[in-house]
């Protein structure tokens, strides 16, 4: 199994929040989880339809990043299945 495999076989088995934010923060440095905290933010943004260059004047990001985001976004993704099940709640 390749390292990357066996750290989503971790990640799936941790159901608790303490425990995950707890290995976030072992394994992860802080500039690392915020990082991975803007990426999120990025797909929220455009999941609401925020127009691109907005989201790239609010955070700092490049098109880039956002073309790529907005591309996930336009496939039958999981990111897309979390965020819409996230509107409904």
């Amino acid at each position: 199994m390749s390292n990357h495999d066996e750290l989503i076989e971790v990640f799936t088995k941790i159901d608790d929040y303490e425990n995950m934010q707890k290995l976030f923060k072992e394994i992860f440095t802080p500039h690392e989880i915020d990082d991975i905290a803007l990426r999120w933010q990025l797909m929220k943004m455009l999941h609401q339809e925020i127009p691109q260059r907005k989201i790239a004047a609010d955070l700092g990001i490049s098109l880039c990043k956002i073309t790529r985001g907005a591309k996930v976004l336009k496939e039958d993704s999981i990111t897309k299945k979390i965020l819409n099940r996230k509107m409904e709640e």
